[in-house]
């Protein structure tokens, strides 16, 4: 099956219970998975503040969300989540225009895939930095407003690499890994503010940018796809579905957990 096979399924959006009126901010939402998830929550009534580094890539993803979900009120914030000073200001900006934060969907990051040995002191920093030290970053700037209001639900995005392994990705799955664990610390620190927090773990799914390594040699969709149980890539809606559920009313005794979505890679033994 290629990765550009339309016998792929076209799923249903499905209502959530308790998203209408919520604000949502969402980290690396100027595209992909990020722009997925934005999409998903306007979509169900909830206004957004997108967090990003890329202000072009922000300015569009407002654009089309805008267009697409009006009732929906879309703010911008052009930040690094490695810089505290810049998160803070980002927080601050989102209760100055909404009042409250209830949702973080803490989904920044980068991907690297390099033998371990090659790997660069630089190239394993911004790993740890952009990955795993940016989500805690985050996640404690949405907490502090979030204890405030004595709710709150935090959906970090690790990764099906976080809960297994390949050579060439150590970087990758180390830190991803991280993630999880911290995702279920937090989520037991931070239980008594009524905060809850969990992780989402998406497989290989098609967004632009693996669009682009695909054009360009560079990734092996079909043979991706092969090695998949359900035999394609996941759709990034399709991450926005799982992060929509763990926010809603459906979810309020689920903490502590992370959801793999990856078409039943990571049970595959071979």
């Amino acid at each position: 099956m290629s990765h550009s096979d339309s016998s792929a399924p076209v799923f249903q959006h499905s209502a959530y219970a308790g998203i209408q009126d919520k604000v949502v901010v969402v980290t690396g939402g100027g595209s992909g998975i990020g722009l997925a998830l934005a999409k998903g929550f306007a979509r169900n009534g909830a206004h957004l503040l997108l967090i990003d580094i890329n202000a072009q890539a922000m300015a569009d993803a407002k654009g089309e969300l805008q267009q697409e979900f009006p009732e929906s009120r879309v703010e911008c914030f052009e930040a690094s989540v490695t810089d505290e000073d810049a998160i803070d200001a980002a927080f601050a900006h989102a209760k100055a225009c909404f009042g409250r934060i209830d949702v973080l969907l803490n989904n920044a990051g980068v991907s690297i895939n390099k033998p371990s040995l090659d790997i660069t002191p630089a190239e394993w920093r911004r790993a740890v930095e952009i990955n795993f030290s940016s989500v805690f970053i985050c996640a404690q700037a949405a907490a502090r407003h979030m204890i405030e209001q004595q709710a709150g639900v935090i959906i970090n995005t690790s990764s099906m690499w976080g809960v297994s392994h390949s050579a060439e990705r150590t970087a990758y799955c180390s830190t991803k890994a991280a993630v999880v664990s911290m995702t279920k610390c937090l989520a037991v620190e931070w239980a008594r503010h009524g905060i809850r927090v969990n992780a989402i773990g998406p497989g290989y799914t098609r967004t632009p940018l693996v669009d682009e390594l695909q054009r360009a040699g560079r990734l092996d969709v079909d043979a991706l796809s092969k090695r998949t149980p359900l035999h394609r890539l996941g759709e990034p809606g399709e991450m926005a579905e799982l992060a929509l559920f763990l926010a809603s009313g459906s979810a309020t005794f689920i903490t502590g957990q992370i959801y793999v979505s990856d078409g039943g890679w990571t049970a595959n033994g071979f």
